[in-house]
């Protein structure tokens, strides 16, 4: 790869080709799916009127959802009995809806990701066939039955119990107490006749963990919904945003399913009565079978930088037409030549592109697990990187989005110009598949894990060379992206702070490096709390979540740039490649920008060297500004999908 600091001025931004070239670069090895969907999706297909009411939103919902089916948007993907799983496609097919109104995204994420998702990843090949292609084809709307009012992301203690009964063979299915009751449930409150409920199976007085069982709920008589015997709806009613989305509560009284109802793939209750699992032990079965619905993890983050990119295209556009406030040199002066207005688009543009970049390199892990050739640390693997990338996806876009609302000024307060929607409705994002909060964590206990097993009894000096070496290579990582800059990294280290700022090595260095130093400090304030009195170890570890929250950070970004780099590799469009560097420089000095006390403060950057950053990040800018239309098209949505009323003037 190219210095930098080396590359030579060009004039690609003048070159109409550019977006395209982008697009195909950042579509990667999706580019053909992903543009049959630009080419076969209209945008009265996929946008919503947004002063729809919550009746109006949820009844065009369900009817754009049924349509789209029917072109096989949505439902691809999922394991039939003639066909097998392509988590790709599945993902894919999440995205194309994403450019578009998020209750339809959602909408088909309950129906064929989650409902149709729990059957698919727990269920046997015998409950697949007979239930999936009614789910697949929209006859049988469903719901996905996890959270509950008293336990949201602590799925292990939820509270309602799957209790099986020998004399009749059958599974009593019972919210014993209030905060048993199912809440902010998809498909609950209006459409859903059925449902995957996750409780604790209780088997000949032994609870035998979590498991899931599908519950009939409700039958449709002349179009309305009418609860059956024992079951009891809700509906949550409006909400901050996503109103196509008819969420609401269940509660079960004794609810009596056939056995032949408990998925169980990774456990069930045999013809003798008796609990059965291939998977020994509660905790590892509990969470081999929440590893089977990652995929829903990667396509909520996989939407939600969607709506990012959207917001983006829409603010970027708006700011190359609208003009304020005099030019001494004459007119009026373009919004998107104030230098500020650049910091405030043109970073978020580059980091969409780290991100789409990161989004595909994701997709081909989940497709590799599902093949079956994967062990349980590649499984960890999967499901941490795709927490620390659902976390960044969803956190950048309610970041974004509120960035460019502000930067259309009052324009972006209008409804019909799609920005205060696409916040309302992007906002759930960071909180549901998984609080982004618990998620970091989640990524970050992993890494401490393989710390503590790899380095047991290592000296110092050896732990230190032990923990660089995972850094660079640990499974948590697997990027195409690492062989290319190993050497520039190396060369890096030998020159440090000589380097240029724009020296690739040196970037991927200094992310290297603070991911090291973090894990270290960590690790070690880890075993301290490990060695506190009983009673005090809550509090010791507690007074450690800012630091475990920093490490999940700073290792994805670390992952994310790695995307990158393979990511501007695999492009073929000399132009494109060089526009792609650029856009890898402005992602990463605004990371490094916003870190830099962190930098300063360990040593690993000069105060002259820290004090630069915000010059180069906002020559940067200027340098990137020529190609502005470009870079958002090369976003992939296109114009007309957008929706917004002050584009169309």
């Amino acid at each position: 790869m190219t210095d930098t600091a080396t590359r030579p001025e060009t004039t690609d931004a003048a070159d109409p080709r550019l977006g395209e070239a982008l697009k195909v670069a950042l579509d990667g090895p999706y580019h053909a799916a992903r543009q049959t969907a630009r080419d076969t999706l209209t945008a009265v297909e996929i946008l919503r009127d947004p002063s729809l009411s919550m009746d109006e939103a949820r009844a065009w919902t369900l009817k754009a959802l049924k349509h789209l089916s029917a072109k096989g948007y949505g439902n691809k993907g999922f394991t039939l009995p003639d066909q097998p799983s392509d988590p790709a496609a599945v993902v894919n097919g999440f995205e194309a809806l994403a450019h578009g109104d998020l209750s339809l995204v959602i909408k088909a994420g309950v129906q064929y990701g989650l409902w149709g998702g729990a059957i698919e990843g727990l269920g046997t090949d015998e409950q697949i066939a007979r239930w999936m292609p009614d789910i697949v084809a929209t006859k049988h709307l469903g719901c996905f039955a996890m959270t509950e009012m008293g336990h949201g992301s602590d799925v292990a203690s939820i509270e309602t119990t799957l209790t099986y009964d020998p004399e009749t063979d059958e599974i009593i299915v019972d919210s014993a107490t209030p905060s048993a009751t199912k809440t902010y449930i998809g498909n609950a409150a209006l459409h859903g006749t059925s449902a995957a409920v996750f409780g604790q199976l209780w088997v000949d007085g032994k609870c035998q963990g979590v498991h899931c069982v599908v519950v009939p709920f409700r039958k449709m008589v002349k179009g309305k919904g009418v609860d059956l015997p024992g079951c009891t709806t809700g509906d949550n009613g409006h909400k901050g945003g996503l109103l196509g989305v008819d969420n609401g509560t269940i509660r079960f009284d004794h609810v009596r399913v056939p056995r032949a109802n408990l998925l169980s793939r990774y456990g069930g209750v045999g013809d003798d009565g008796t609990y059965a699992s291939p998977i020994a032990g509660s905790g590892k079965r509990f969470f081999t079978m929440l590893g089977t619905l990652v995929r829903g993890r990667v396509c909520v983050g996989a939407g939600a930088a969607i709506a990012g990119r959207r917001a983006l295209s829409i603010a970027t556009r708006y700011a190359l037409r609208r003009r304020q406030f005099p030019n001494p040199d004459g007119g009026e002066v373009v919004l998107l030549d104030y230098l500020w207005h650049q910091r405030l688009l043109l970073p978020g543009i580059a980091k969409a592109y780290a991100l789409g970049f990161a989004n595909n390199d994701l997709i081909g892990v989940l497709a590799m697990g599902r093949t079956g050739k994967v062990d349980d640390d590649f499984q960890r693997s999967l499901e941490s990187r795709a927490a620390g990338l659902k976390a960044a996806q969803s956190r950048f876009a309610n970041d974004i989005v509120q960035v460019c609302r502000e930067a259309c000024g009052g324009a972006g307060y209008i409804g019909d110009n799609q920005l205060t929607l696409l916040r309302s409705d992007v906002d759930i994002f960071a909180t549901f598949e998984g609080d982004n909060t618990v998620l970091m964590q989640l990524v970050a206990r992993g890494l401490l894990t393989g710390y503590r097993e790899t380095w047991t009894g290592l000296d110092r000096r050896e732990t230190v060379t032990k923990t660089a070496d995972m850094v660079a290579r640990m499974v948590l990582e697997r990027t195409a992206g690492r062989g290319t800059v190993d050497a520039l990294v190396a060369r890096a280290r030998r020159v440090s702070n000589e380097a240029s700022m724009l020296d690739r090595g040196w970037q991927v260095l200094m992310f290297d490096e603070r991911e090291r130093h973090v894990l270290e400090s960590l690790a070690r304030r880890y075993q301290q709390a490990m060695r506190a009195v009983p009673g005090s170890r809550f509090e010791a570890i507690n007074e450690m979540q800012d630091h475990l929250l920093t490490l999940a950070r700073v290792h994805t970004d670390r992952l994310v740039l790695g995307s990158f780099v393979a990511g501007i590799e695999a492009c073929g469009d000399q132009a494109a490649k060089r526009m792609l560097n650029k856009l890898c420089d402005l992602y990463v000095i605004e990371n490094l920008e916003a870190d830099r006390g962190w930098f300063t403060d360990h040593n690993f950057m000069t105060q002259t060297r820290s004090k630069s950053l915000t010059k180069t990040l906002n020559r940067l800018c200027t340098e990137l500004r020529p190609a502005a239309l470009a870079l958002v098209e090369g976003l992939g949505i296109p114009a007309e999908w957008l929706g917004s009323k002050m584009l169309a003037d």
